[in-house]
């Protein structure tokens, strides 16, 4: 197939492209700046610079490449920095996973665009009773903390104009396996265990990622939406250390509950009663296997 992915140099899109055209299929890869042509030529991406928030650009670009898919990985995780408000860090992305799907999705329908599959998110979402490891059909949390309520907004819209288009909304753990901000804070032990520990997350290695986006393009009749995550959720108190030790730094610090909600405010829930998700849906309807079936051999190899 003719693939657009839009937002090709971010963490996935890097993974994915290779990826792709070791299958066969033709990529075109957008990113914000000109400068980045030479990075998605090396991956075997034929480069377009796009502001996904420019709605006649976009279609432009789509109608230009002729795709018989697109791929949106549109992000503006690059360099963000966490405080109280998830909203504040979040409001760029929020912008493209709301105002540029929607430009996304008009472009694609203008161009006859048959295929369309799009990055979601899975943790934190999940409502806080129940499984630990949530399905797709399981709620989603319906009052997120105030400052939240923005990027949980931006997430429920995206999959929902993905899937009233027919299209796929894939939604990811949390990615490793690339450079990560994470790591340096965890390195100076600045990513602390609160409380028990007791938060769940769902976490998937980049290249588990890419494979599962590949499969749900070639494979996945729409509308769908996926949890692509892997085969263990799991408490901080498990996975916090392990990653700590695999790169080799000391234990993560321990925070009382009451001293990181002076910090952390109605938000310090998502961290302390999240809820994983369930890959059984995208391992079945879509064939997935993966190379690192849990955090624990991923980890290790990232520390290796």
């Amino acid at each position: 197939m003719r693939v657009l992915v839009i937002g090709a140099t971010g963490a996935i899109g890097t993974a994915l492209i290779p990826q792709l055209t070791a299958r066969g299929h033709s990529v075109t890869g957008t990113s914000r700046s000109a400068a980045k042509a030479d990075a998605l030529r090396a991956l075997g991406g034929e480069p377009v610079a796009l502001d996904v928030l420019d709605a006649a650009a976009v279609r432009e670009v789509v109608a230009g490449a002729r795709p018989d898919a697109v791929v949106y990985q549109a992000t503006a995780l690059a360099g963000m920095r966490f405080g109280r408000s998830l909203d504040k860090a979040f409001g760029p992305t929020n912008r493209l996973r709301a105002q540029g799907t929607d430009n996304v999705i008009a472009a694609a329908r203008a161009a006859g665009v048959a295929k369309l599959v799009a990055q979601s998110f899975a943790p934190y979402r999940y409502a806080h009773a129940g499984a630990l490891a949530c399905t797709e059909d399981d709620p989603l949390l319906a009052d997120p903390p105030a400052t939240a309520r923005e990027t949980f907004a931006a997430m429920a819209h995206l999959d929902a104009a993905v899937t009233d288009a027919g299209g796929v909304a894939l939604r990811y753990g949390g990615f490793y396996g690339h450079p990560d901000p994470m790591l340096a804070a965890i390195r100076k032990r600045q990513y602390p265990l609160i409380g028990d520990g007791r938060g769940i997350m769902s976490f998937i290695h980049l290249h588990d990622a890419a494979a599962a986006t590949v499969l749900a393009l070639e494979g996945a009749g729409g509308p769908a939406i996926y949890n692509v995550t892997d085969d263990e959720p799991a408490p901080a108190r498990d996975w916090l250390p392990a990653l700590a030790a695999a790169i080799g730094a000391k234990p993560p610090r321990r925070f009382p509950e009451w001293a990181a909600r002076l910090v952390m405010g109605a938000g310090l829930s998502m961290m302390t009663e999240a809820r994983g998700a369930s890959n059984a849906r995208a391992k079945k309807e879509l064939g997935w296997s993966l190379r690192y079936p849990t955090w624990r051999e991923g980890f290790r190899a990232i520390g290796a």
